[in-house]
């Protein structure tokens, strides 16, 4: 944990620039050395600059690539492995069986990427009151951006690890106080009312999407804020307010949000930041590179063999998207095609997939080398992850009526993604019934969007599930994951590991 703790973030490996429609505002500049001098707050766009930071962890290869994929989807009964049989990916063998362990190196990465973007944001923090000539409004949206973003941070530690420190200040090397709380777990609860505070207060200071500027999409606003609250507010089962905050995004009063008619191209590029959208992590290919690292490639198509367009965009195999998952949709439902990619298929490029390793891979995160901006290089493509999106708030607000006892609205929900869909009308009719079929809605309407672990633990159906798949789940354990044992003996034992590891 003082690893973390010692962050020092330098203005120079951060540098932005905020030209528009490109997404320039995610390229850093190289590294730069560290520096003491005060002329930093002499120049007001040094403020947006530590800002960037937030957003830019985001694109790392801990926050956002191998670990995560590992500890929120190959975990889940939506996913395998992949890959070869020889090639275990350092530990994804261990994420498919939920066998980890606390010296597992995905663990650690997740809890490592988390709270660095929770550094990067008591960075910016701390020093946007420093700069003494930069107006109220723009300072005031800065920290907006930065509290929205760390509260995204937190809401994954919190999923991942249940009781972690909350370092909700820059912290002081030397500083026995400062380093203390750090090191010191505080409860689910505390963490996410602190996660609900920091969105409020982004909720009452950010644009609306429609009151952004071109050069600003991408960055958080009214919208995206409403919607995180929203899904925390449906994981602490407060559905009181995960309806309220739903019903404010679609009836437009936090902006114009509105469902995609093609379910299929919210994964391409042509789908990124569209109507649909809430909230996505911006990758860019080209010079200067700003991906998300290494996520496309991970999941690729592995040893393939290609008619058609025979261009195409091939990688390690990981991640590959379940039998159980493949099976379990409705015959009809247009989704399955849109998620998953089977041998023998057309892909929207021309690309037909011949043979490969696997039989099936993740059609969300694959990238055309001919129908788009793909600049040849694997690792740092312009893949936008997609965070929060219209279906899942229509299910939301589904899941929130249902629990109230609203279920004719619940119904509407559904059928809106249904429709979508290629499906009928759902059948369900009871609170019961309506429950699962919500359930059902959200696996395949979000399926490899790294819902699935975290939607059975919180349904409290995990262990049923996956442990009828041959997984090694165990109740009272696996609903959060270890802490890193490099980050407790860090701490000098001050950090507790979770019960069961």
């Amino acid at each position: 944990m003082k690893k973390f703790s010692l962050f020092i973030i330098t203005v120079g490996a951060v540098l932005i620039s905020m030209s528009a429609c490109k997404k320039d505002w995610l390229n850093p500049d190289p590294e730069d050395q560290l520096t003491e001098s005060d002329s930093i707050y002499n120049d007001n766009t040094n403020a947006t600059k530590f800002v960037n930071a937030c957003y830019t962890n985001l694109l790392t290869w801990q926050q956002t690539s191998f670990a995560w994929v590992g500890v929120s989807s190959i975990t889940s009964d939506d996913a395998d492995k992949g890959s070869s049989p020889g090639d275990n990916g350092s530990d994804k063998d261990q994420m498919d069986a939920i066998t980890y362990t606390p010296t597992s190196g995905s663990v650690s990465d997740a809890w490592k990427g988390n709270y660095q973007g929770v550094s990067n944001c008591n960075q910016a923090l701390e020093n946007i009151p420093l700069f003494k000539t930069l107006d109220d409004a723009t300072a005031t949206q800065l920290k907006a951006e930065a509290r929205f973003l760390r509260a995204f941070y937190y809401f994954n530690l919190v999923r991942l690890f249940g009781n972690v420190p909350l370092v909700d200040e820059v912290v002081k090397a030397g500083d026995a106080a400062s380093e203390a709380k750090a090191n010191t777990q505080v409860s689910a609860d505390k963490i996410y009312a602190f996660i609900e505070e920091d969105l409020n207060y982004a909720i009452g200071i950010l644009p609306t999407v429609d009151n952004q500027s071109a050069k600003d999409i991408g960055r958080a606003n009214k919208g995206a804020a409403t919607a995180l609250l929203a899904k925390v507010s449906l994981y602490e089962k407060k559905y009181q307010q995960a309806y309220d905050l739903t019903n404010q995004i679609i009836t437009g009063a936090v902006g114009s949000y509105a469902l995609v008619s093609d379910y299929s191209k919210i994964w391409r590029e042509v789908g990124e930041n569209s109507s649909e959208s809430l909230f996505e992590i911006q990758g860019k290919s080209g010079s200067p590179k700003a991906g998300v690292q290494q996520y496309s490639v991970i999941q690729a198509i592995r040893g393939g063999t290609f008619g058609g367009v025979t261009t195409a965009y091939t990688g390690w195999g990981f991640n590959t998207p379940s039998e159980d998952l493949d099976n379990s949709y409705e015959a009809g439902d247009l989704r399955r095609k849109a998620t998953i990619i089977h041998i023998g298929d057309t892909l929207f490029d021309g690309v037909i997939l011949k043979s490969a390793v696997n039989d099936r891979y993740n059609y969300k995160a694959y990238v055309s080398q001919t129908q788009e901006t793909y600049s040849g290089d694997a690792d740092l493509t312009n893949k936008n992850v997609r965070i929060l999106r219209m279906g899942e708030i229509y299910l939301i607000n589904a899941e929130a009526a249902n629990e109230l006892g609203n279920t004719s609205t619940a119904i509407t929900d559904v059928n809106k993604i249904r429709t979508r869909a290629g499906l009928g009308s759902t059948t369900a009719a009871s609170q019961s019934d309506l429950r699962t079929a919500i359930w059902n809605e959200r696996r395949w309407e979000l399926a490899m969007e790294h819902d699935r672990f975290f939607d059975l633990i919180r349904q409290g159906r995990a262990g049923t599930v996956l442990r009828a798949l041959g997984k090694n789940f165990v109740d009272g354990k696996n609903e959060i994951f270890p802490i890193p044992q490099g980050e407790i003996s860090a701490s000098g034992g001050t950090l507790k590991q979770n019960p069961g590891y």
